[in-house]
């Protein structure tokens, strides 16, 4: 054992669950030192990326997110990402597929799931799942757009896999996930054009 709790305080339970703990943790050296951390539990989620390897098209989302507009004042809080949500209590195939339909329309049945990864450690303890599907016309079922209940106001985007790969670079698409899935994209599901 690495590690033994002492302490841990809930300091705020609304959004989300925020918790500071007090723990001894074992150094490599063998030695005891006692820590204090912040975490922040959202939960676990998932997100996916459609593709279309006949057009060389992906499917990503524009909205709102209020943490990127509230930092400095520097951003306008528009993100493009990759449709994504929280597990709930859904496998994470289950929640993707219904996420993806929710927000883009596009309703997928064959899910491949890619990585995992945790997307913060340092302080948030959400572990994400990354899936990967092919689409076509025949999956839009209808306009997506997300659950207006839950706040959710989003613009749907087919944008070719280079001007994607291109938005990176140019800092226009900055969400970490979506930029994971479009380099997974690059590297092994798009053949390279040219040379």
């Amino acid at each position: 054992m690495h590690v033994r709790i002492r302490e841990v305080r809930t300091l705020s339970d609304d959004w989300y669950l925020l918790k500071k703990t007090t723990f001894d943790y074992r150094r490599r050296d063998g030695s005891w030192q006692t820590m204090s951390r912040e975490t922040y539990d959202r939960g676990h989620g998932a997100v996916i990326l459609l593709y279309n390897l006949a057009r060389r098209t992906v499917v990503l989302v524009r909205q709102f997110r209020f943490p990127a507009y509230g930092y400095g004042g520097t951003h306008d809080g528009y993100l493009i990402e990759a449709p994504a949500g929280l597990l709930d209590a859904a496998s994470p195939e289950e929640r993707i597929r219904a996420e993806a339909a929710e927000e883009t329309g596009f309703h997928v049945e064959h899910v491949q799931r890619v990585f995992d990864a945790f997307m913060s450690p340092g302080s948030v303890t959400e572990r994400l799942h990354f899936f990967v599907a092919e689409y076509d016309s025949s999956h839009r079922a209808d306009d997506g757009g997300g659950v207006a209940a839950e706040g959710e106001d989003i613009e749907v985007l087919e944008l070719d896999i280079d001007d994607a790969l291109a938005m990176i670079a140019d800092r226009r698409i900055e969400d970490g996930k979506t930029i994971m899935l479009l380099q997974h994209a690059a590297l092994f599901l798009f053949p390279k054009t040219g040379v």
